[in-house]
Formats: C-alpha cells, structure tokens, sequence
C-alpha cells in the first residue's frame, strides 16, 4: 500500500466507526463574547443550523470584539456536516490575501530596512477582507435561513452598541497612539481621543448600514457597489493600494482539512495556509513513537517541547500558502514524518534550535478570536478569525465603519534580511500578489464513536501548542472546563526557550527541565482565549467551556428568548 493512500484509508476506517451516532438532540455555543454567544443561540432557536448560527457569531464578535476580528479581517472556519452516512468534514478558506498592487519588498526601504509603522499601521497594512464573503458562502451553501435573518443579530449590537469590557480597554491602551491618528478610528472606538470608560457605549451605525448592505446584496453588497467604492476611496486617499480588481477577485476557498489519526481519535484540523493541521500532526503522530511518560511529568514535557521544536521548525522552513509555493504536505503529514522527528530526540537532553540548522524565525499578530458550536442535528463549526493586531491596522474606512485588518505582517515582509528576533525570514511565505498569508489560526475536531471534540483559540503563533494541548485532554477523557484552563507551555524553534504561564510547573519541575538544557521564560496569565465543547455519544450530552482567561461564554440546550 502506498503511503498517499494509507493515509487516506486510515480516516475512512476511523470515519466507519462514527456513522451510527445519534444527533445529540442539544445545541451548545462558546464565544469570546456573551452577546456573540447569545446571538448564535438565538439563530438556533429561530430554526437555524449550525451554519446559520455561525454566522451570527461571527458577525458579532465583529461588532463587539474589534479588537480580535472584524468585517475588515478573514478567518478560517471547520465544518462538520452530520449525515445519515457519516459526518462530511469541510474546510472554509476566507484568509485575507494581497492586494495585486503588493509585491515582495514592498515594505523594505532604499537601504532594504523593514518598515515596522507601513506594515503595523494604516490601510498600507491591510489585505482583502476575507470574512463577508465567508459569511455569504456559509448562508448559500450551508445554511437554512436568510443571510438578512442571521446577520440581524449583528446588526442590532451595532445600531444599538456595546459597553467596552476589560479586554477591550486594555488593548485599546496597547494601541492608543495608532487609534488616535486615524480619526475615524479615534472616533468610533476612543472616548474623547482616549481609552473609552467602562460605562461608555460604542455604538456603530456605519457598519450596520454595511452589514445590511451585506445581508441584502449578498457578496455584491460588499466587493462592489456603493461600499466598495468607499472602500477602494477611503483606502486610496490614506495611502493604500487596493484597486476594485481585488475585490472583484476575491473568493472564498473550500479546502479539504488536515485528518489524521492519534490514540483512537481521528484528527480534522486546519490545511495550507494555516500551518496549524500539518503542525499537530507532527507532534501528535510524534509523540505516538516516543515512550509513554505520564501527562504532565518532566519527561512528557520535554517530549512535547521537542516535537514543538522540530514541528515548528518545518513551519518556519517550509510552509506558506500551497497555491503559490511548493510544499510536501504529503511527508509533512506522514506517520513516517512524525517517526523521524520523534527518533531525532535525545530523551535526557534538550536539543538546541540551531543545531538543527539553519535559524528562521515566525513573526505573527496574537490577536484573533475563536468559537466552537454545535446543533441539534450534530452540525458543528469551529472557527478563528483574526484582524491580527489588537484592532488590526489602527485604520477604519469613513463611511463604512469596517477598520481593517493589518494581516500583510503575517507575511516574511523581508524574506532575505530578518524580523523581530533578529532571524532570517522565510521564501515561501514571501509576498505576492493575490497570496494569502501563513497563519497558525487551528480550529480542530477530533471523532471516534464514542465522542467528537471541537476547540480553538486565539494566540498567534502559541495557537497551535494551546491547541495540541487541548486536543491532548481531550484524549485523555478529562472534562471540557480543564482543556480551556489548564496552565500552558509552548516552544516554536526560536527564539529557543519555552513560554510558560504562571504555575505550569513546580519548582523541582523547571529545575528538572533546566537541568536538561530548556530556558524557561514565564509569560505571566494571559495566555490564549480557548472555546471549546464535547458531545458523549455515549450518554448524548453536550458539555461546554470557555477559557477563564477571558470573557466569553458557553451554554449548551438554552432556549434564550427572542426579541422582536
């Protein structure tokens, strides 16, 4: 048998075991936002799927969380399809892409620095918005109600606005000076040119009009007509390079996940240009062919921290978006891939990156935002979206109230010379015209017949380990509250130490790890944002959390009421 096709008949033997499972008869939804998780309940009362609420969701947490997504912004979303036949899993490319203006070193200066403010900050910054055309897609192909019915939701927190919560107002600090020199931005999002109080109401009539727009006109309400126009306008006069011809051309993707089996779990995950799937693969499959070591011991760290080093590694090397550059997913993804990374570690000692090559480094914006919901049917979404920075590019076009994204940093803005760390960029995620950035965004489930787990988080590139160690809970049996709030570590090559949230070890732990050859650097408690829910089969219940750290909700089988 070759390798290509025992990697596709090992999930169809897994996928045989899941075909009976009853529909859970629950709907449960976790977000970042109390009001986003309300609106998907409520699309799910009124008679809408998974699909429908999905929507809703994620239109919200545009709304009230603009610090982490936006209609400015992309995302990637993980569809599960319950069927009489088994579940169909699908794969929602809506990543932002570059203008066809861009061009490889269109950041780089005569002397080829990297300017940091271009690529941070203003409309120079932003890709094609990815998310309108995902929340359309969804509703004509997926959904059971009108797009107008499932962005209602939406569109009344915009008309009617939302008290900034500690979140909000702590990252708005972050990025005051940004915020304050775009007046529009400034005006919307800052009270008084300043960080808003806790009582303060942002309200935003402006993108209300342009999700109705949306919710009317379908695709056409945003990449053209009267919105587009304000949008090319608004971008041109700011200094920006968008041209009608990118919203013309943008489209959302459908892409086959990432699957693979671990531990009697079959694994769907995100695919290129997410690094996230080929990423858990390797450390997954990985640490299948090293020695059992008790979760949470010295030894099972050190097997995960070198796996991460190894995996994270290949990300920095190899990957980028496959619809422009070559990569071997296929060996990436190979259980014989994962044997090798795993025959490479020495079980006493801590490997250092730069032994194993030549040094790249990953660059990513940290602020994104994920929620994980499932439907009466057994329908599921899992999806992260993102803007990148805290309030993506500081930047909002007059007239439309979408701020825009600043996810043209994800790329290697200087592939030949080096980024923050002082490290060589990375070829295959260069800037093209059209491409879509690297992203290590990872919504993921994992099936058998007996259960089927659905997470995410946000976190930049830390999303993937947060996510590892979440799937890794899950497979051992414990409840949906300790995926989200367990203490996190988290190693990705270089800068060569491991992050770790305050309490993640004991004192003779990190003695133990260092002893070993790790640096340990803490990170303090603020680490990371998970949403996530599991359905027993086997009892047909549904359980739900969201992270601690944050200020999300999750809910399972509420009938909240409907307002008119």
């Amino acid at each position: 048998m070759t390798l290509l096709r025992s990697l596709l008949v090992l999930p169809l033997l897994l996928s045989l075991a899941v075909q009976a499972a009853p529909a859970p008869d629950q709907q449960a939804v976790a977000s970042a936002h109390p009001t986003a998780t309300e609106a998907g309940h409520r699309i799910l009362d009124q008679g809408g799927n998974a699909f429908d609420a999905a929507i809703a969701v994620a239109a919200t947490l545009a709304v009230v969380e603009p610090y982490g997504s936006g209609i400015g912004g992309g995302g990637f979303f993980l569809l599960r399809e319950a069927s009489e036949t088994g579940p169909r899993y699908q794969f929602l490319d809506a990543r932002e892409t570059a203008p066809q203006a861009a061009n490889r070193d269109m950041y780089l200066d005569q002397e080829n620095d990297r300017q940091l403010q271009r690529v941070i900050n203003g409309p120079l910054a932003a890709g094609i918005p990815g998310l309108p055309a995902a929340l359309v897609h969804l509703a004509e192909r997926y959904g059971q109600l009108t797009l107008e019915q499932s962005l209602a939701p939406a569109i009344a927190a915009a008309e009617q606005g939302f008290a900034p919560g500690p979140s909000y107002r702590q990252l708005a600090g972050f990025r005051l000076k940004a915020m304050q020199q775009d007046a529009e931005t400034a005006r919307i999002f800052l009270q008084d040119n300043d960080i808003p109080a806790a009582d303060a109401l942002i309200r935003q009539p402006e993108l209300a009009a342009t999700l109705r727009a949306l919710a009317s006109q379908g695709h056409a309400g945003f990449y053209s007509g009267p919105v587009a126009e304000q949008l090319i306008a608004g971008v041109q006069a700011a200094g920006g390079i968008w041209q009608q011809t990118d919203l013309d051309s943008y489209r959302v993707i459908e892409r086959q996940p990432v699957r693979f089996t671990s531990r009697g779990f079959e694994v769907i995950s995100a695919p290129l240009p997410s690094a996230g799937g080929i990423t858990l693969a390797g450390i997954l499959q990985g640490l299948d062919h090293l020695p059992t070591a008790t979760p949470g011991s010295v030894q099972w760290t050190h097997n995960l921290v070198e796996l991460m080093r190894r995996t994270y590694r290949d990300r920095a090397l190899l990957l980028g978006d496959s619809d422009f550059v070559s990569v071997p997913t296929e060996r990436l993804l190979s259980p014989a891939h994962a044997r090798q990374l795993a025959a490479g570690i020495d079980p006493e000692r801590a490997t250092p990156s730069l032994e194993l090559g030549e040094p790249k480094g990953i660059q990513e914006g940290t602020n994104t935002t994920h929620f994980s919901l499932i439907d009466r049917q057994g329908n599921a979404v899992a999806a992260t979206l993102s803007v990148n920075l805290p309030f993506g590019a500081a930047f909002t076009v007059p007239g439309t109230g979408v701020l825009l994204n600043n996810e043209m940093d994800d790329f290697a803005a200087d592939p030949d010379g080096s980024n923050s760390y002082g490290l060589a960029g990375s070829e295959a995620n260069a800037i093209a015209p059209g491409k879509r950035p690297l992203s290590s965004m990872t919504p993921t489930m994992l099936e058998n017949a007996d259960q089927l787990a659905v997470l995410g988080t946000p976190g930049g590139s830390r999303i993937i380990s947060m996510v590892m160690l979440g799937t890794l809970q899950a497979m051992d049996g414990r409840p949906v509250q300790e995926w989200v709030s367990r203490p996190r570590f988290h190693h990705q090559y270089l800068p060569d130490h491991i992050q770790v949230e305050d309490n993640t070890f004991t004192v003779e732990q990190q003695k133990a790890l260092e002893a070993m050859g790790h640096s340990i650097k803490p990170v303090g408690r603020d680490y990371g944002d998970m949403q996530a829910l599991l359905w027993d089969k086997r009892r047909n219940e549904i359980s739900a959390a969201s992270d601690p750290r944050g200020e999300g909700e999750a809910s399972v089988c509420c009938s909240l009421p409907v307002t008119p």
